[in-house]
């Protein structure tokens, strides 16, 4: 590794791109310990999918809480991290493409970005932000794969307007390190060499963090 020094790296994607299986595979293969979304235990989630009007700022405010204080920790840990979805995704994807669609207020909405925008002079960004590029298609494949009850109302539009949203975002990205990876044709969880080529990337990638 070309540092010593802790490193804080973040998998960002939409819903699908495989960023759990990918921060579980790079956490052992870098001996970093891994933090998960907070996806099971959710409790607004379920409610959401079926009424995300209803449902939507309380959904983003448990996950703004929750991704604040594992960034936080991550940060004041002294070891090596990485992460399963990052704090900015919250705000700069999930939360804006709600408002937009009409499914979150424009007072909740004012409130949160509020919220988000005091938390952030907080928070050191991550030393490598790594997204996963996935199209629609691959997503809902995806999806369904993994047979979860409450994603399986998942409209096929709300996941292309994220996936916009996303490189809409990533294309503004430059408060650290971004690797972009295409996903559509990998298999890095069933296929062990997509998974090696990932991991050089990851290297590469990490390679070149003291120079940004």
């Amino acid at each position: 590794m070309a540092t010593s020094r802790p490193l804080f790296i973040a998998v960002a994607g939409n819903i699908g791109a495989g960023k759990s299986s990918l921060t579980r595979l790079l956490a052992d293969r870098f001996t970093w310990k891994p933090y998960y979304e907070s996806v099971d235990d959710n409790p607004y989630l379920a409610d959401f999918y079926g009424d995300m009007l209803r449902w939507s700022f309380h959904l983003q405010m448990y996950f703004l809480a929750n991704r604040f204080k594992s960034h936080k920790q991550i940060v004041e840990s002294g070891t090596s991290v990485i992460q399963d979805r990052s704090i900015y995704e919250d705000a700069e994807i999930f939360a804006r493409n709600l408002y937009e669609m009409g499914r979150m207020t424009e007072r909740d909405y004012t409130t949160y970005v509020s919220l988000f925008h005091v938390m952030m002079t907080y928070l050191k960004p991550p030393d490598l932000m790594i997204y996963l590029r996935a199209s629609v298609d691959t997503l809902v494949q995806q999806i369904g794969k993994r047979g979860r009850d409450f994603e399986k109302g998942i409209e096929r539009a709300y996941l292309e307007r994220l996936n916009s949203h996303y490189e809409d975002w990533i294309r503004r990205y430059t408060i650290g390190p971004l690797l972009i990876v295409p996903t559509d044709d990998l298999d890095f969880v069933h296929r062990p060499q997509d998974f090696k080529y990932l991991a050089a990337l990851v290297h590469r990638a990490l390679q070149l963090i003291d120079m940004f």
